[in-house]
C-alpha cells in the first residue's frame, strides 16, 4: 500500500523523518510531501502559495530518507493530502500519515490542528488517516524522545491497515524514554485541550495571542488525562458529517424549500 507522509510542522521537521521511517518499515511504499514552512494551527485549510493559478513546491532530498521522493509544498497540509489523492501521484496514496507533530494534539482542540486536519481530509476523500503527536511541553527542555513513537507506532498501523477505508485515527505519545512508557490506552477527547490561546494585549491597531497551558486537572479516562499519566493514547476521530434527527423543524424537511403548511395549503 501507499502512503503520503505530511505534517504540520514543515519540511525538515525531525517528526516529520520518524514517521516515514516508521512507514518504510511497516512496508509501505512511502512519498513525502509536506509544507514548505510551519503550518500549524491550519486545521483542514485548503489554501496555498499559488503562481499564475498553480501551487508552488519543489522536489527535495531529505538525507534521512535517501530514495525516498519528496516534495516541499507552500500550501496547508490539507492542500497537500487533496492533491495527493485526485491526481498528482500515480498511483494513489491508500493512507495519510500525519505527523509525528512537535506536540500533542488532545481534547476537542484539535479541531485546529493541521495534523488531524490532513488525516480528516483524507477521509472525506475515502483514504485512511493517521495523526502522530508527541506530547512536547509548550517550554521544553532537553532532548526529545522521538524513538518512543516506534515502540506504538507498528501496532497502530496494523490496526489501521485492517480498518475500513475512511478511517482516522490519532495517535498522541507521552515525551518520556520508551522503557518509562505505559501502556497503550483508547481514549476519548478531552473537553479541550493541554494548550489554551489568549489574547495578552491589545493595542489599537493590533493584539497579541499568547499560549499558556491548561490549568485545570483533565477528566479521568480523557486523552489528556492518560497522556499525562504517561500512556500513549489512540482515539478514533469522524470526519465532518451531518446530524440526523436533531433541530430538524417540519419546514426544513420539505423537499421543495417550502414550509410544509404552504405545500400542503
Amino acid at each position: 500500500m501507499r502512503a503520503l507522509v505530511t505534517n504540520d510542522d514543515g519540511i525538515d521537521s525531525v517528526g516529520l523523518t520518524v514517521l516515514a521511517r516508521a512507514a518504510l518499515a511497516a512496508g509501505l511504499d512511502v512519498v513525502v510531501a509536506a509544507p514548505a514552512e510551519q503550518a500549524s494551527g491550519a486545521s483542514a485549510a485548503i489554501t496555498a502559495v499559488r503562481r499564475e493559478g498553480r501551487t508552488v513546491m519543489s522536489r527535495r532530498e531529505l538525507p534521512d530518507l535517501p530514495g525516498v521522493p519528496a516534495w516541499a509544498v507552500e500550501a496547508q497540509p490539507a492542500h497537500i493530502v487533496v492533491a495527493a489523492l485526485h491526481g498528482w501521484f500515480d498511483p494513489a496514496p491508500d493512507l495519510v500519515l500525519s505527523g509525528v507533530n512537535h506536540g500533542a494534539n488532545v481534547g476537542r482542540a484539535v479541531l485546529h490542528s493541521g495534523t488531524v486536519g490532513a488525516a480528516l481530509t483524507a477521509a472525506v476523500n475515502d483514504a485512511r488517516g493517521l495523526a502522530v503527536s508527541l506530547d512536547v511541553a509548550l517550554h521544553p527542555t532537553g532532548d526529545r524522545h522521538w524513538d518512543a513513537v516506534d515502540g506504538v507506532l507498528g501496532r497502530v498501523l496494523e490496526l489501521l491497515l485492517a480498518a475500513p477505508p475512511t478511517t482516522v485515527l490519532s495517535l498522541n505519545v507521552p515525551d518520556l524514554p520508551p522503557g518509562e512508557q505505559r501502556e497503550l490506552r483508547h481514549a476519548r477527547l478531552a473537553a479541550f485541550g493541554t494548550v489554551q490561546t489568549r489574547v495578552d494585549d491589545i493595542g489599537d491597531d493590533s493584539m497579541h495571542l499568547g499560549e499558556m497551558e491548561v490549568a485545570e486537572e483533565p477528566e479521568p479516562g480523557t486523552d489528556s488525562a492518560l497522556l499525562a499519566a504517561g500512556h500513549p493514547t489512540l482515539t478514533q476521530l469522524v470526519s465532518v458529517t451531518e446530524d440526523t434527527g436533531r433541530l430538524v423543524p417540519d419546514w426544513l424537511a420539505s423537499v421543495d424549500g417550502l414550509p410544509a403548511r404552504q405545500r400542503q395549503g
